[in-house]
This record gives C-alpha cells, structure tokens and sequence, in this order.
C-alpha cells in the first residue's frame, strides 16, 4: 500500500475524529455558502473534505479511496493521485457552491467529492473493473456502475427532498474531475475505452443541459 494514500486516510480520520468532538472546529471548516461568499473563507472548499458527519460516513469514504487509490497511483502516479483527489474535493464544492449561492445557509462535508474522483478515474482507466455493489453478490462492470451512480446522482440534485442530506453535487463536480483528468492524460485508453464512456456520462451530458442551458438550478 502506499504510503502517501495512508497519509491521506490518516490524516482525514484524525481531523474528523477532532471536529465529531470540537463543534467549533467542525463550524470553522465545513463547506458553507454564506462564509464562502461573504467572508471569503475559500479554505473551506478543501477544509471541508477532511470532516465528517458520522463514523460510517468517514469508514465509507476512507474504504473507498483505499481499495482504489492504488489504481490512480500506479496509472498517475503519486503527484496525479494528489491532483485527481485534491482537485476533485475542491471542484464538487465549487460546483455546490455555484448551484446553491443564493442559498447562504447551504452546508456540507465529506471526502466523498474526491473519493468520487478518484473512483471515476479508476473506471475510466478500467470501465469493466468489478464493483461490488451493497447486497449483489457479483461485481458490477464499473461503466454500469458509474451510468447507476450519475443517473441517481443527477436524478437527486435535481429533484431534491428534505430527508437527503447527501451532497449529489460534489459528488457529480468530483466524479467529472476525475474523468476529466483520466481522459486528459490517457487519451490513447481513452479512446479505446470510448464507448464506455459515453454510456457512463450520458447522465452528466443530461445534467449539464439542465444547469447551464435550462437554468433549473443555479
């Protein structure tokens, strides 16, 4: 295992066992609109991927970074590892940022924007990589998986309800990244791979036209 990804674990398990019991610290760190926006605290676009909201939560994410990690690593290397998980935390908040910024009270934490990341770049690297999937005792092609993951996702954002406290956004804005980058600096898999990945972001192709073009959030 490598040691910069146990770093990363280390480091995001401790900081969130801190802010499960220093609220103030949990309140300073958090990924908000309001404290974004008008007091400029940018810091909380990245701050916000080293805090958690539960124990499971924090065991989800961190299980998932460590089972696929070691792809992007082997593909990108260690500095590509850092640019894909970093990167993509810091694109799901901003595109949060950008759909919610009328709504100051708007709040989220999680790594879940750069563990999406780094998830997508392994399956666009490896679109029939097997994915073990809660219940289903056989793995799921991951270009099936991430069609699921998008078409849930983008389904979430943008028909929300009061009982979802999950951040579809970041996801989504971490999980483009990733893909994004994959696909930028291994164009020759790219193409070979191509297929599956437009079927994979067909429902990011959706979504994209619903933000930007028909204005449905934002």
């Amino acid at each position: 295992m490598n040691t910069l990804l146990l770093i990363i674990i280390a480091a995001t398990a401790i900081i969130s066992y801190f802010g499960f019991n220093n609220p103030q610290l949990f309140d300073k760190y958090k990924f908000n609109v309001g404290a974004i926006l008008n007091r400029k605290e940018y810091i909380r676009l990245i701050s916000a991927g080293f805090l958690h909201a539960d124990l499971m939560h924090l065991l989800f994410n961190m299980m998932t970074l460590y089972f696929f990690g070691p792809i992007v690593v082997q593909v990108f290397g260690e500095m590509g590892f850092l640019a894909v998980y970093f990167g993509s935390i810091f694109l799901g908040n901003l595109f949060s940022l950008y759909l919610y910024k009328n709504q100051s009270w708007y709040s989220a934490i999680g790594a879940s924007g750069g563990v999406s990341g780094i998830l997508f770049a392994s399956i666009a690297m490896i679109p029939d990589l097997g994915i073990y999937f809660f219940f289903i005792p056989i793995p799921i092609p991951g270009f099936i998986f991430g069609f699921l993951y998008f078409a849930y996702s983008v389904y979430s954002m943008l028909n929300p309800r009061e009982s979802d406290n999950i951040g579809h956004a970041a996801h989504l804005g971490g999980a483009f990244f990733g893909l994004v980058y994959a696909v930028a600096l291994q164009p020759v898999r790219a193409i070979e791979n191509s297929l599956f990945l437009v079927i994979m972001s067909l429902p990011l192709i959706y979504m994209a036209y619903q933000v930007f073009i028909k204005k449905r959030i934002g």
